[in-house]
C-alpha cells in the first residue's frame, strides 16, 4: 500500500519535473527564437536624445527656441530624489529589485484581468519594458513585441544599468503639452525647475505617463486630484515621504501655469519675430532640419534687442504714415457672429480664437478688439486683455473720420463709416507724451504697404536688427531677406564705384543728354526723374543728384561687363545680365543683399559676409559654427601694456581699392547734404547712402551708414504697383533710416570715415569739374581725394559713346555766375552759361 502510493507520487513527480523541464525548454526555445533578431541595447548606452535648440541674445538671454519635441535634457545625477521616487512609485515600485521584467506584477495584471473579464486590464511593463518599447521596439499591441520586450529590459539592466535606464526613461516620456521627459514638464506645468518642486507637484507629474490628456489639470481636474494622491499614497507606503509630508501634499489644490497659478514660461520669451524665423531658416538650411529642430543647438544671435525694437518701431511707423495718408479703410477681414456677443464671456472666448495679430507694438501696445455697438458717438469695443469700464471701451467718431472703407463694388463709402456690429479690429491707446496717461481708445490697421528694414556692423557683418514687415504674426514672409525687388538708383553706388576702379574720378565729366537705345522691344528712352537733362556734369553731381542718362553713358563707357563684375563681386547679385537698364537697378534683388554690399563701401573696401549668428554650439558645449574668422595676435599672452589694445589680424580679401571706396562714400556723403536726400538726415556724425525710386515708384528704398553701422530699408506693395506721387526714397525710408540711425548713433557713436594712405585732395569746383586754387572756399567747393601719381586731367567730358547734340548747356546750377573765396579775402568768378564746347578737349566727349 504505501509502496504503491510512493510509486504514484513519484510518477507524478516525476511527470511534474519533466513538464516543467519541457516548459523551460519551451520557454527557451521561445524567447531564443525572438530574441535572435532583436534591435541592440548597446545604442542605448550613447543615449542622445532630440533636445530643443535655442536661440539667445549678446547678453545671454533666451529669445527663441525650437523644437520637434520639446525637452530639456538633464543627467540622472541632477534629478532629484523626489522626482525618481515619484516615478518609481507610480510605475514600477520593485525598480530596483527586479531582473527588469516583474513576474508578480505580471501575474497579479492576469489574475485581475481574469477577474474582471477581460473590464480591468492593467499594464505590467516595468520601467525597463517601457524604455524598450519606447526607444527599441514600437507600440504595437503584440505577443511576438511583449516577449521581446522582456527580453531587451532583461539585457538593459545587464548592460547599461538601472541608472542610465532611468536616465533614459524620465527624458524620453511624454508628458503632455508638447512636454518631453521631466524637466520640460516641471516647466510646462508649473514654470519650475526640478529641484523647486513640491511632493504634490512631482506626484501629478508621476500621473501623466498614463495618459496626459484624461489627466489635464483643468478639464480633469478631479480625476487628475485623484491620481496625484494614489501617486503620494505609494510614495508613503515605500517609505519616500513621511507621514506630515504626505498629509501636507494630499491636502494642496492642484495649482498649474494652465490653471492661472503661475505664469507660463513663455511669457519670458519675446514673441517670434522676423530675426529668429531667419535664424532658423538659414541654419536648417546649413545644419540640416533635424539637427536644428532636436540637436540641442545653442545659439547666439548677433540681434540687439534694444535696436531691434527701434527697428521695427521706425519701419511700422513709416508704413503706417504712408497707410493713413491714403485715407482708406480695410479692417482685418474677421468678424464675429452675433450669438458670440451675447456677455462679455462668451465675445472673450471668441475672439481669444481669432487668429488676428498680437506682436504689433506702435506707440503703444495694439489689442485686438470686436465692435459691439456702433453710434454716433462712435464705436463700443470688447477689448482683449483689457477690462470693460462702466459705459464701455469707446473709439469716438473723429478718431475715424480719417478714412473711409471700401465697398463690394469696389467704391469707397461715406467717410468715418467704418466699422459694423461683430467687426474685429485692432485698437491701441492714445496717451499723453508727457506722462503717458490714457487719453482714448484709437482704431488701427495692418497696412497694405509692407517693406523690410536692416541693420548691420559695416567691420563685422553682425546684422543687428532685421524686420521683415509690419508684423510677423500678420505676415512670416521676410522682406529683408526673402524678397526680390528691384533697388533702382540704390545699385548706381556699384556702377560709379566700378568707374572710379576704371581710372574716372570723382571730377569726371559725363554728358547729361538725351539717348536712344534700340532693345528687342523697341526704342528705349531712358529719362531723369526730373525729365530734365543737364548737360556735362562732374560724376559726384551725378550721383548726388540721382541722374539716370549719366550712369547709363557711364556704364556704356565702361562696359555692362564690368558693372555686372561689380555687382557680382559686392554679392548682390550671383549673375547679372549685362543688360543697361540693370545699370539702373532694374535687376531684382534683396535687401540684405544691398545692405551688405554697402557695408563693403563704408569699412573700405574689404569683403564680408553677413550673419545673424555669433556662434552655434553643440549640446555638449563645443563651439561648431564661429562667424569671426579674424585672429587676435595678442589674445593668448598674459598682459599687455596699460592701454594697449590685443592685435586683430583680418584675413578678409578686398573687394575694391581703399582709395575707391572713399571716393564713394565722400560722393555718397554729397548725397545726404545737397542731393536727393537733403533735408532728410539729420545725424551729429558723417553720414552718407543713396536713395532709390524705381519706375512709377514702385519702390522706395533709402540705404545708408556711418563710420560703423549700415542701414537699409525698402518700401512698397507685395504685388508692386504705384505707391503714387510724393512717393521717393529720400521722402518715405530717408526718415525711416534717420529715425532708426539717431539711436543707433547714440548707441555705437561714429566718427568721419579713414582716409586711406596713398592719395591726396585737390580742390574742384562740384558744378563744373574745374580745378579750384587750394585755398578756395565756398558753396561750390569740394575737396576731391586722388591717387597719388595720378594726374588728373580735367574738362574732358564722357558721352559714353552714345550721339549728342554740339553745344549742350551744362548742369543748370552753374548757369549762374558763382563766386569762390580765397585765402587772402579775393573773390574769383566761375561758371556763367557754359556750353559743352568751353569744356570739350581733344575730340574726347
Amino acid at each position: 500500500m504505501i509502496k504503491g502510493t510512493l510509486s504514484f507520487f513519484g510518477a507524478i513527480f516525476s511527470w511534474l519535473t519533466l513538464a516543467l523541464l519541457m516548459g523551460a525548454v519551451v520557454l527557451g526555445g521561445v524567447f531564443w527564437t525572438f530574441g535572435r533578431n532583436l534591435p541592440s541595447s548597446a545604442a542605448l548606452a550613447q543615449y542622445t536624445p532630440p533636445t530643443i535648440s535655442r536661440i539667445y541674445s549678446g547678453e545671454g538671454r533666451i529669445i527663441d527656441e525650437f523644437a520637434k519635441e520639446r525637452r530639456l535634457f538633464v543627467p540622472i545625477g541632477d534629478i532629484p530624489d523626489l522626482v525618481k521616487q515619484a516615478f518609481i512609485s507610480a510605475e514600477d515600485k520593485n525598480f530596483y529589485k527586479h531582473a527588469g521584467y516583474d513576474v508578480r506584477g505580471i501575474a497579479a495584471a492576469v489574475i485581475e484581468a481574469v477577474k474582471s473579464r477581460g473590464k480591468r486590464v492593467r499594464g505590467a511593463s516595468t520601467i525597463p519594458q517601457q524604455v524598450a518599447k519606447n526607444m527599441l521596439l514600437g507600440g504595437e499591441r503584440k505577443i511576438e513585441r511583449k516577449i521581446g520586450e522582456i527580453i531587451i529590459a532583461a539585457r538593459l539592466v545587464n548592460t547599461i544599468g538601472r541608472e542610465k535606464i532611468l536616465e533614459i526613461y524620465l527624458n524620453e516620456i511624454f508628458l503632455g503639452q508638447n512636454s518631453y521627459g521631466v524637466a520640460a514638464a516641471a516647466q510646462t506645468y508649473f514654470n519650475k525647475t526640478l529641484d523647486q518642486l513640491k511632493p504634490e507637484e512631482v506626484a501629478y507629474l508621476a500621473v501623466l505617463p498614463k495618459a496626459p490628456s484624461d489627466y489635464h489639470p483643468v478639464r480633469q481636474h478631479d480625476k487628475a486630484v485623484a491620481r496625484r494622491n494614489y501617486v503620494l499614497r505609494e510614495m508613503f507606503q515605500n517609505g519616500y515621504l513621511d507621514k506630515e509630508a504626505y498629509e501636507t501634499a494630499r491636502e494642496a489644490p492642484l495649482r498649474t501655469v494652465q490653471n492661472g497659478d503661475f505664469e507660463s514660461f513663455k511669457k519670458e520669451l519675446p514673441p517670434r519675430d522676423y530675426f529668429t524665423d531667419e535664424i532658423r531658416r538659414q541654419l536648417t538650411r546649413d545644419f540640416g532640419e533635424g539637427e536644428f529642430f532636436s540637436g540641442g543647438l545653442s545659439i547666439r544671435a548677433t540681434i540687439d534687442p534694444e535696436m531691434q525694437k527701434e527697428a521695427a518701431k521706425v519701419l511700422r511707423a513709416g508704413l503706417e504714415k504712408y497707410d493713413r495718408r491714403q485715407g482708406v479703410w480695410r479692417g482685418t477681414g474677421k468678424t464675429l457672429p452675433a450669438e458670440a456677443l451675447v456677455d462679455e464671456a462668451t465675445w472673450r472666448a471668441a475672439l481669444a480664437d481669432v487668429r488676428i495679430a498680437r506682436d504689433i507694438f506702435l506707440e503703444s501696445q495694439w489689442h485686438p478688439a470686436v465692435v459691439l455697438e456702433v453710434t454716433d458717438k462712435g464705436a463700443r469695443l470688447g477689448i482683449e486683455g483689457v477690462e470693460t469700464p462702466e459705459g464701455g471701451n469707446w473709439v469716438p467718431a473723429k478718431d475715424m473720420a480719417w478714412a473711409r472703407k471700401r465697398l463690394d463694388n469696389g467704391k469707397l463709402g461715406r467717410k468715418g463709416k467704418l466699422v459694423e456690429v461683430g467687426d474685429v479690429v485692432h485698437v491701441r491707446a492714445m496717451v499723453k507724451d508727457s506722462d503717458g496717461s490714457f487719453i482714448r481708445w484709437t482704431l488701427r490697421q495692418v497696412p497694405e504697404i509692407q517693406g523690410g528694414f536692416m541693420a548691420m556692423d559695416v567691420h563685422t557683418g553682425r546684422v543687428i536688427a532685421m524686420q521683415g514687415g509690419f508684423s510677423y504674426q500678420n505676415s512670416v514672409f521676410n522682406r529683408a531677406t526673402q524678397a526680390r525687388r528691384q533697388p533702382g538708383s540704390n545699385f548706381k553706388p556699384f556702377v560709379y564705384a566700378a568707374a572710379l576702379d576704371s581710372g574716372f574720378t570723382p571730377a569726371t565729366i559725363v554728358v547729361d543728354a538725351p539717348i536712344e537705345i534700340s532693345t528687342a522691344q523697341g526704342i528705349w528712352r531712358p529719362q531723369n526723374s526730373s525729365r530734365r537733362f543737364y548737360g556735362p556734369t562732374p560724376l559726384r553731381t551725378g550721383i548726388e543728384q540721382s541722374r539716370n542718362i549719366m550712369t547709363i553713358r557711364l556704364a556704356n563707357e565702361i562696359g555692362m561687363d564690368v558693372v555686372a563684375e561689380y555687382g557680382e563681386k559686392f554679392g548682390i547679385y550671383d549673375r547679372m545680365d549685362r543688360f543697361l537698364a540693370n545699370a539702373l537697378g532694374s535687376q531684382e534683388t534683396t535687401l540684405m543683399r544691398i545692405v551688405t554690399g554697402y557695408a563693403m563701401i563704408a569699412n573700405g573696401g574689404e569683403r564680408i559676409e553677413p550673419t545673424l549668428v555669433d556662434r552655434v554650439q553643440d549640446r555638449y558645449g563645443n563651439t561648431i559654427y564661429r562667424h569671426d574668422k579674424r585672429e587676435c595676435v595678442d589674445c593668448r599672452v598674459a598682459s599687455l601694456e596699460p592701454g594697449v589694445a590685443p592685435k586683430i589680424v583680418s584675413n578678409r580679401q578686398r573687394v575694391i581699392d581703399a582709395i575707391t571706396a572713399y571716393q564713394i562714400r565722400s560722393m555718397m556723403q554729397g548725397v545726404v547734404q545737397r542731393g536727393t536726400a537733403a533735408g532728410k538726415i539729420h545725424l551729429n556724425v558723417p553720414v552718407a547712402g543713396k536713395t532709390g525710386t524705381t519706375n512709377q515708384s514702385k519702390d522706395v528704398w533709402f540705404t545708408g551708414f556711418t563710420s560703423n553701422i549700415v542701414a537699409g530699408c525698402y518700401m512698397g506693395f507685395d504685388t508692386p504697383r504705384p505707391l503714387g506721387r510724393g512717393a521717393y526714397g529720400g521722402t518715405m525710408c530717408a526718415p525711416v533710416f534717420d529715425k532708426f540711425m539717431q539711436k543707433a548713433t547714440a548707441k555705437y557713436g561714429g566718427g568721419p570715415f579713414a582716409v586711406p594712405p596713398g592719395g591726396h585732395f585737390i580742390k574742384i569746383d562740384r558744378y563744373t569739374g574745374a580745378r579750384l586754387p587750394d585755398d578756395a572756399s565756398g558753396p561750390n567747393v569740394v575737396a576731391e581725394y586722388f591717387r597719388d601719381g595720378e594726374d588728373p586731367i580735367f574738362g574732358i567730358a564722357f558721352d559714353g559713346g552714345f550721339a549728342m547734340g554740339a553745344n549742350l548747356p551744362l548742369f543748370n546750377e552753374v548757369e549762374q555766375a558763382t563766386t569762390v573765396t580765397t585765402s587772402d579775402g579775393n573773390t574769383v568768378t566761375l561758371g556763367g552759361k557754359a556750353t559743352f564746347g568751353t569744356v570739350q578737349s581733344g575730340g574726347l566727349y
